[in-house]
C-alpha cells in the first residue's frame, strides 16, 4: 500500500505491507494503528500520534502521491521487488529503494 503522512502538503511517503482488520476500518503498518477516516485530503487517522494519513492501493504509472510531487517515495525491502516487478512491472528497476 502506498502511506503518505499528510501533516503537510508533501509529507514522507512509503511502499510498504499492512494489514486490514475484517472490517477494514483500521490498517496496522509496523508500530502505526491507523483509523480509517472522513477527511478532507487524508483518509487515515494515526491513532498514537493524531497525524492524518492519505493510505491506497498502489497506482502503476507511479503517480501514487496525492498532488503528484516529485517528491521520492520510500519503499520497503519486503516489498520492493514485487512492487517494481508485478505492480510497476519494471523488473530492471528491481534494486532500487525509491520511485
Amino acid at each position: 500500500m502506498y502511506i503518505e503522512c499528510k501533516t503537510n502538503l508533501s509529507g514522507e511517503a512509503r511502499i510498504g505491507r499492512v494489514t486490514f482488520t475484517r472490517s477494514g476500518k483500521t490498517v496496522f503498518y509496523r508500530q502505526h494503528i491507523f483509523r480509517r477516516v472522513r477527511g478532507y485530503k487524508y483518509n487515515h487517522h494515526d491513532k498514537t500520534t493524531g497525524d492524518n494519513y492519505w493510505i491506497s492501493g498502489c497506482k502503476k504509472d507511479g503517480s501514487d502521491r496525492l498532488y503528484g510531487e516529485r517528491v521520492p517515495i520510500h519503499i520497503d525491502e519486503d516489498v520492493r521487488e514485487e512492487y517494481w516487478r508485478d505492480i510497476r512491472q519494471l523488473p530492471d528497476r528491481v534494486k532500487d529503494k525509491v520511485t
